[in-house]
């Protein structure tokens, strides 16, 4: 669906309805295709990405300003090794276990893995292809249809989208739905059997009450603060550096950022320094002016006021600026910040940040780190670096997040044979590699009685 008319005009439901009864129809025919099958049409959706991928680009570029390999990373190649993964795992994950009947041997049973139906994927802003068609690779993997919704505020990205997904499948198959949130809200009327959801926590809530009306099951991506734990003895200048690119990626918006850090006051300033000098040689020219193609810009008039919100008030409440500080209007541009004398009193220690500044406290045991993040929300990542094994243990043993990264950022991510999702507040369900077929798939129990 690629229409002009207005969201909210009865025009819009009704093709909206009208799309969701093909699928509805067509899941059997979904649910019984075979491997070869669901390789053909991921082969489609590869191809049609392929052939699209500087149009997706500069539709990206043009939504959300970000530099180039940043968008060839994120949303072509990145897409394109998740398209693969499957083509390649599909045979294997599509096969029945063979269980053993514990009550009588001479019995069969198996688990098969059944698409679920016709599922719904609501994807982010801050990524907004490569967040949804990797989730909708696992579904087609499955054998589900699907009904796909980017976010609105990327409205170049979304009709590049719709673009390339009617090349790659019938509407009855997967459709791209453009429109604001009146659409969104349409959608999450209908009776889908599963909704996957990447966005903020405050619409994960919103989601999965919808869900609950029609009984769907959900995947839902959330966020959350997520911390930075610096042990005694580690390396300050490679944890600055790791930290200061983290900070730059995507201009801090991403749901796996780190968002405060906790280090040694005897280790503070030479970590400050460190930070300083990376962001310098990343971004800055020799004229000390910043190089805006380098960092993306904040999404919106809204969500810059939002983080300045957050900024002003620790400044108000005795934070000091350490590195940055300039956050720019006129373009959303906020140059990489580090606050230092940060309180829990302040809010940027209270919501999620999403954008280049980094709180940072001081901390005079570890038992006082842990205890600061065991009363708060469970986190989406938790970062840690230390050289002390036992330490990492405690940490371990005594917090709960989604994934977790020792001596290095974003890497719990990248690995696709390891789960990914939040837990509670920062997420319900995983994704990536199998996990990904396993979010769109029923596990069917089987028994079968041999004839005496």
């Amino acid at each position: 669906m690629s229409s002009s008319t207005s969201p909210n005009s009865p025009a819009v439901s009704t093709e909206i309805q009208r799309i969701f009864a093909l699928q509805r129809e067509h899941q059997w025919e979904m649910k019984a295709s075979s491997a070869a099958q669901r390789k053909a049409l991921l082969q489609k959706l590869k191809a049609a990405v392929v052939a699209h991928a500087d149009a997706i680009v500069a539709a990206v570029k043009q939504d959300t300003r970000k530099p180039e390999h940043e968008v060839r990373i994120t949303e072509v190649a990145n897409v394109l090794a998740n398209i693969d993964r499957n083509i390649n795992s599909v045979d294997a994950w599509m096969q029945p276990v063979e269980v053993v009947p514990s009550l009588n041997p001479n019995d069969n049973a198996r688990i098969v893995s059944e698409a679920r139906g016709v599922c719904l994927i609501l994807g982010p802003w801050n990524f907004p292809l490569g967040l949804v068609l990797g989730p909708l690779a696992a579904a087609i993997a499955a054998g589900n249809c699907c009904m796909v919704k980017l976010s609105d505020l990327c409205a170049a990205t979304a009709a590049i989208a719709a673009t390339l997904i009617s090349e790659a499948f019938d509407e009855k198959e997967v459709a791209v739905l453009q429109g604001d949130v009146a659409v969104a809200s349409a959608l999450l009327e209908l009776p889908f059997n599963h909704i996957f959801f990447t966005g903020s926590t405050r619409v994960g809530k919103l989601v999965m009450a919808a869900a609950a009306s029609n009984l769907a099951t959900v995947t839902l991506e959330l966020g959350g603060k997520s911390p930075v734990i610096i042990d005694a003895g580690t390396d300050v200048q490679k944890i600055a550096a790791d930290l200061a690119g983290a900070k730059q990626f995507n201009g801090g918006q991403a749901c796996i950022c780190p968002d405060y850090v906790f280090i040694q006051q005897q280790q503070r300033q030479a970590f400050v320094e460190a930070f300083q000098a990376k962001v310098k040689q990343n971004l800055y020219g020799e004229d000390g002016i910043i190089k805006k193609d380098k960092i993306a810009q904040i999404i919106n008039p809204q969500n810059f006021a939002r983080i300045k919100s957050l900024f002003d008030d620790a400044i108000a409440k005795g934070a000091t600026v350490a590195v940055g500080g300039t956050l720019e209007a006129a373009d959303r541009t906020i140059h990489p910040t580090l606050l230092t004398d940060v309180t829990p009193a302040m809010q940027i220690t209270q919501e999620e940040i999403f954008g280049p500044i980094l709180p940072v406290m001081t901390y005079d045991s570890l038992d006082e780190v842990v205890a600061y993040i065991e009363r708060r929300d469970k986190p989406l990542a938790l970062y840690i670096y230390s050289n002390d094994q036992a330490n990492i243990d405690n940490v371990l043993s005594r917090t709960s997040s989604g994934g977790v990264t020792v001596n290095g950022i974003f890497s719990h991510y990248l690995e696709n044979q390891l789960p990914f999702g939040g837990v509670n507040q920062s997420g319900i369900g995983s994704y990536h590699g199998v996990f990904g077929f396993k979010a769109f798939s029923h596990e069917r129990a089987i028994y079968v009685h041999n004839k005496q």
